[in-house]
């Protein structure tokens, strides 16, 4: 095809103004993406578990942190139950603009596919991974006035005489534990469920449950009152807060179900959430254990010293530890409606 040489310039003139017009109007309608000038509004953390529990006072922490260096409101909203379905529903169905956050206990995300019959979100496709901060040690405590003072007491008891034992999330690495230890031990645990760790120690607190686990941000106010004692550090490494008290692998107790179920708060944002706005959120989490006064209370707290994960190392942290909730959960034959 030849070009029309004779063409007036005027026309061509006109046509390239009105290829300007519709260019501008066309990036008018472009949506602006979330990092453009993100944050703008108050940010919203999902807490998974209750107040009282590690889940809900590294959030709170978290949240103070951010407020102050991004200048913008931070808020906590807890929506425990579920197995932290609920929470994490909430995250998943919102928009993906770096407004709506979840903090969950990972086991909780980890367990979902396995644990639900009809978990209401896919936690491998609806969430992207920011950040993950330890509990600390985990540990199992006994009501003051229970007749078993030691772990081997306890498994001794418990094959006498069932003993009813609070958990603080259906499905969590607790419940697994003792699912194991009973087909270890032939002990008998009658497991009650609850909402958070906060509702579970007013039960062992009066005696209505005999024993209990959680870290030390909710348990560590019962044990400096005599009201609890521990028996076991489940997760994590021996502490000076708890002279004296082993592993499982200090007592001979070994293999999956004691050694690889670690647990963690996990911050996550909904999937679709650009990388600007998940990449700065890390960095600010990572930061926050050397500059928030009050992120470093709550490591104090829970006698956490590990670091924050994130990137690369958040990521082999969860090909880790997932894949062994799952396989165990299925093992165990645990399953929620």
């Amino acid at each position: 095809m030849s070009l029309d040489l004779e063409q007036p310039r005027l026309t061509l003139g006109r046509r390239h103004l009105l290829a300007l017009g519709a260019a501008s109007l066309a990036s008018q309608a472009l949506p602006v993406h979330a990092s453009d000038a993100w944050p703008a509004k108050t940010i919203r953390i999902i807490a998974g578990q209750a107040p009282g529990s590690s889940n809900d006072s590294t959030a709170r922490a978290l949240a103070d942190y951010l407020a102050q260096k991004l200048g913008v409101s931070v808020v906590v909203e807890n929506k425990p139950g579920g197995s932290g379905m609920i929470a994490a529903e909430s995250v998943a169905r919102s928009a993906p603009d770096g407004y709506t956050l979840l903090m969950s206990l990972h086991s909780q995300l980890a367990q979902a596919p396995v644990l639900l019959k009809k978990p209401p979100v896919n936690t491998d496709k609806d969430f992207l991974p920011i950040a993950a901060m330890g509990v600390g040690p985990v540990v199992a405590m006994v009501n003051k006035d229970f007749p078993a003072q030691t772990l081997e007491q306890v498994i001794a008891y418990s094959k006498k005489k069932p003993i009813n034992v609070g958990n603080y999330s259906i499905g969590s690495g607790w419940q697994l534990m003792l699912a194991q230890l009973a087909k270890d031990t032939g002990g008998q645990f009658n497991v009650a469920n609850y909402k958070g760790t906060g509702a579970m120690l007013m039960d062992l607190y009066a005696g209505t449950i005999d024993m209990g686990a959680g870290s030390l941000a909710g348990m560590g106010a019962g044990l400096d009152k005599g009201a609890i004692r521990p028996v076991v550090i489940t997760v994590g490494e021996q502490s000076r807060r708890l002279p004296g008290v082993p592993r499982w692998i200090d007592v001979g107790f070994k293999g999956s179900a004691y050694e690889d179920l670690a647990e963690c708060n996990m911050l996550f944002a909904p999937a679709g959430t650009s990388p600007e706005v998940t990449r700065r959120l890390a960095d600010l989490f990572t930061a926050s254990v050397n500059d928030s006064q009050r992120i470093k209370a709550v490591r104090e707290t829970l006698h956490e010293d590990g670091p924050v994960l994130t990137g690369d190392a958040l990521r082999k942290f969860i090909d880790r530890t997932w894949p062994s909730y799952r396989r165990l959960t299925r093992e165990l034959n645990l399953v929620v409606d």
